[in-house]
């Protein structure tokens, strides 16, 4: 029979200890997707029954049928604005954002510091607090309940701006670029050619930052839109669930598109994580 060393066992319970709080921790974040997942398969009348977990009353076809009808199936009008608002503008916007980050790290210019500076300071920023400075704005160069209301301000993120020059410092260095000049590339050809390459796991971490802030925006949207059929899904399952207090018939449906707007982000994370990874060319440089 063996016994455990003393020396141990203050080892063994602090590892118990620290495994306990992980499964509370996972269990905490697993349980309003586990609910979420099955509630997208209930019917109206099983959403307020206390047998929400259960297997049964499968309808998830129904919920699906129903969501993509309500209203003439603007559900779907919803989903491909938030598409493109999000990924290509995530898209646009972690190029840009790497671009100026790039610049930062490896230009001088006057007050430079003092511009990124700046830069931090719009990182507190709420965006809830430029949503109606926005607003005016585009009202007066009147683009107020279009497309581009909602798609231009997003193109911009000092965040990303930060991360870029994160990135830059780390992957991209100067003696890569001073080759590639002595060979006779531009800056332009430098950057595109060379560090963009490098820059990957960058622009990728960016873009999913962009893409998750772009997907779930609701308050400035809200603030420009009044069209129906410019809302993202977020603003338009707002207003969806403001509707059922009067008619319950919107609750099934609102949990189905809220399980469909969680897939994306969902993806984007699993197909691109593999990418954070870094890349050959970190070290290149003994």
């Amino acid at each position: 029979m063996s016994v455990t060393p003393p020396s141990l066992r203050p080892r063994m319970l602090g590892r118990g200890a620290v495994n306990a709080i992980v499964g509370l921790s996972a269990l905490y974040t697993l349980l309003p997707v586990l609910w979420l997942l099955l509630a997208a398969t209930k019917d109206r009348g099983a959403l307020f029954r206390s047998d929400l977990l259960s297997l049964g009353d499968f309808s998830l076809g129904d919920n699906l049928s129903a969501l993509f009808s309500m209203e003439g199936g603007i559900y779907g009008r919803w989903y491909v604005n938030s598409l493109l608002y999000a990924v290509l503008g995530a898209l646009i916007g972690a190029m840009v954002s790497v671009a100026c980050g790039y610049a930062f790290d490896k230009y001088r210019f006057r007050h430079k510091e003092k511009l990124f500076g700046l830069v931090l300071a719009g990182v507190m920023v709420p965006p809830t607090v430029l949503a109606l400075p926005l607003y005016l704005m585009a009202s007066k160069v009147g683009v107020v309940n279009t497309f581009w209301s909602v798609f231009i301000p997003v193109l911009f993120n000092p965040f990303g701006v930060y991360l870029g020059r994160i990135f830059s410092q780390g992957y991209v260095p100067n003696e890569v670029l001073e080759a590639a000049r002595v060979d006779g590339a531009g800056e332009l050809a430098s950057y595109f050619r060379v560090a963009l390459r490098m820059l990957g796991p960058g622009v990728v971490t960016v873009f999913l930052f962009q893409l998750t802030a772009i997907w779930n925006n609701f308050f400035l949207p809200m603030v420009m839109l009044s069209d129906q059929s410019l809302f993202p899904v977020s603003l338009g399952l707002y207003v969806w669930n403001s509707s059922a207090v009067v008619t319950p018939d919107y609750y099934p449906v609102v949990v189905v598109g809220a399980l469909l707007a969680v897939l994306p982000l969902v993806a984007a994370f699993v197909v691109l994580q593999r990418y954070w990874k870094a890349g050959l060319t970190a070290g290149s440089v003994k």
